[in-house]
């Protein structure tokens, strides 16, 4: 009797590897992974569909301006609209996972399921692309990202800290309080008063700034208590903001600076085109002792469709 029955016996190889590789795909996506932050960053859109290969949309912006108008007149003020149309190229990635004939022969000589851990690394790897696409894109495939839209209105924050510095570790609390008001108002105003920013991301240094400064000396709220109470969000709507700390944001503002990041969080201001989410193939054979678990997906990258409703601004740590 041979060692190893799968040296000579691929099909059954293959049979065994499909029965295990569905209760390890099982297993792997209810995985979660607590420092992925795409999925709470922007609207995950499917729609799109397997084959697809560009995202078509428009951008409207309505013009239109009622005056006084005299009865024997005929020239009737008209509104408009506006559409610019902008493309999606659909891009496709893969990663997967393997197995040798002697871990196949092993684990069903013992009876024991496949470990998943190389599955849960293909997740992880897919998961961990994503997120960079959401937040600073790929130049290669011309893509651009929640951090880094070019369409996106940018300032520097007011450069009033200790020794003319735009840092908040040099600034007082009601200074950088000022400062994502500041950033928030200016949605609102720029818009017409139409767009109000739910949330905000910030470099880590600057959320932990925050949550651990005091307001005062003698005061028992921090900053972070402060804001969430006194902003022009929650003022306005009776909403609670939301704030996040984000890895990238450190150096992605000018010059590598500090950026924070406003926008409102809605799938019709910004979302992620990913119509094909990972999805691992049919187990196959090779070389003479290998078989792999291919897998793939595709995304259009992020999609800022009003770029009104979004505000970077830059200085807030070196």
């Amino acid at each position: 009797m041979d060692a190893n029955p799968f040296l000579t016996d691929a099909q059954g190889a293959l049979s065994f590897l499909s029965q295990q590789a569905a209760y390890v795909e099982t297993e792997v996506f209810r995985t979660k992974y607590e420092d992925i932050q795409y999925p709470q960053l922007v609207t995950i859109d499917t729609s799109a569909g397997e084959f697809s290969k560009v995202i078509e949309f428009y951008s409207m912006d309505g013009v239109g301006k009622a005056k006084w108008f005299n009865h024997l007149s005929k020239d009737v003020p008209n509104a408009d609209v506006n559409m610019t149309k902008y493309t999606h190229a659909i891009e496709m990635a893969a990663i997967g996972y393997r197995y040798t004939t002697e871990e196949l022969g092993y684990a069903s000589r013992l009876g024991i399921s496949l470990d998943t851990e190389r599955a849960s690394m293909a997740r992880r790897a897919y998961e961990e692309f994503i997120d960079d696409i959401v937040r600073v894109g790929d130049t290669d495939k011309g893509m651009t990202g929640l951090f880094n839209d070019p369409n996106v209105d940018d300032a520097l924050v007011a450069n009033d800290g200790t020794g003319s510095t735009r840092t908040w570790a040099t600034k007082t609390p009601i200074q950088i309080l000022r400062d994502v008001n500041e950033a928030l108002t200016a949605v609102y105003a720029g818009s017409g008063r139409v767009e109000m920013a739910n949330t905000i991301l910030l470099p880590t240094a600057a959320f932990t700034l925050l949550a651990t400064t005091p307001m005062s000396a003698d005061s028992n709220m921090t900053i972070l208590d402060w804001l969430m109470r006194g902003n022009v969000y929650t003022a306005t709507t009776g909403q609670p903001l939301t704030i996040r700390a984000v890895g990238g944001l450190e150096d992605a503002g000018a010059s590598g600076a500090g950026r924070m990041v406003v926008y409102r969080n809605t799938r019709d201001v910004v979302k992620l085109h990913l119509p094909v989410p990972l999805r691992f193939l049919e187990p196959m054979r090779s070389g003479p002792m290998i078989y792999e678990v291919p897998g793939y997906f595709k995304t259009g990258g992020v999609e800022i469709r009003l770029p009104g409703a979004v505000r970077y601004r830059d200085g807030i740590v070196a």
